[in-house]
């Protein structure tokens, strides 16, 4: 399939439209982050390399550009995956399908990159506890040209009352790459079919999870949030060993956990803790994509660990 060659930043372009006319892409829908994830790409190799660089160690011979910034230098054999045949392909089998998204996209000093598609068609939506905590599923796509981040795709939620990616499914989101010399090339299967995969199984079984969070009351929030803190070791409790005060991010979870609970008319309970926590891992918390999702599931599985306990 072509892709879609892209000349100038997203930001500057119409969204992808169907065959009738209608907008796909929603590229600022409810203010969602949409960073530019197609700085230029310049990679340097053989004799331009080596005039640049002159001898260098072993096992040196390409050097990566992304937005005029030197990223990475590799060897011969690695391949490099341009992010407009990726995210690019992806986009453009969302639209041919007519698959309505929003889409957030994230690019981190032009080294790594993370873009989620956001099914905003309304036989997706679900709320947990029939309340206002609507959650949708979404598609999950990283990369990097520094190594930093796994080249990978799969299903996760995005829950508005908090614009929260929520990277707790475990369906990946299969494509295959092939080397072509320097650069990579990625097949992407049908989407349209994943997801209603997706949706058939995980996406109602995870929803169950969320009802079991949901229902399980926190009693006591500053000590659910110590003993997360000391069960994950996401970061410290305490401000210090002298300061037993709360830290300022397990401050900000304890905030947060009671302005959700009270937009949204509810008991505190572990389900907008465990989203208290995503929060900060996802929005101010320095961690690589690969990293956070790690992380997150990690918080995840404690917090349907005590849900269930007797």
């Amino acid at each position: 399939m072509q892709v879609r060659k892209l000349k100038t930043p997203p930001l500057k372009m119409a969204a992808p439209v169907s065959a009738e006319g209608k907008a796909l892409i929603n590229n600022n829908a409810d203010g969602l982050r949409y960073d530019d994830v197609y700085p230029e790409l310049k990679v340097i190799s053989g004799d331009d390399f080596k005039e640049k660089f002159g001898p260098t160690r072993k096992g040196w011979d390409k050097s990566i550009y992304s937005g005029g910034t030197l990223v990475n230098i590799v060897g011969k054999s690695y391949g490099v995956l341009p992010n407009i045949d990726f995210f690019g392909q992806i986009e453009n089998k969302l639209a041919e399908k007519d698959i309505r998204v929003m889409t957030r996209a994230i690019n981190r000093d032009n080294r790594a990159f993370a873009v989620d598609h956001i099914l905003s068609d309304d036989r997706y939506h679900v709320n947990v506890k029939n309340s206002k905590d609507e959650i949708r599923p979404m598609l999950s796509f990283t990369t990097s040209y520094d190594g930093s981040t796994k080249t990978q795709g799969h299903f996760g939620f995005y829950r508005k009352v908090c614009d929260n990616g929520l990277h707790v499914a475990t369906s990946q989101i299969g494509f295959s790459l092939k080397h072509r010399g320097n650069i990579v090339e990625v097949v992407v299967p049908e989407i349209e079919i994943l997801i209603q995969k997706f949706m058939d199984n995980e996406f109602y079984e995870l929803r169950r999870k969320f009802e079991v969070l949901a229902e399980r009351p926190i009693t006591n929030i500053e000590d659910y949030v110590e003993l997360v803190c000391a069960k994950t070791e996401i970061f410290q409790f305490q401000k210090s060993e002298e300061n037993e005060d709360p830290s300022k991010n397990a401050e900000i979870v304890i905030q947060t956990i009671k302005r959700e609970a009270k937009l949204l008319n509810e008991t505190p309970n572990h389900w907008i803790g465990y989203n208290a926590f995503n929060g900060i891992l996802f929005n101010k918390m320095k961690k690589g994509f690969t990293s956070q999702y790690d992380w997150d599931a990690k918080l995840f599985d404690f917090n349907m660990e005590l849900a269930t306990a007797n």
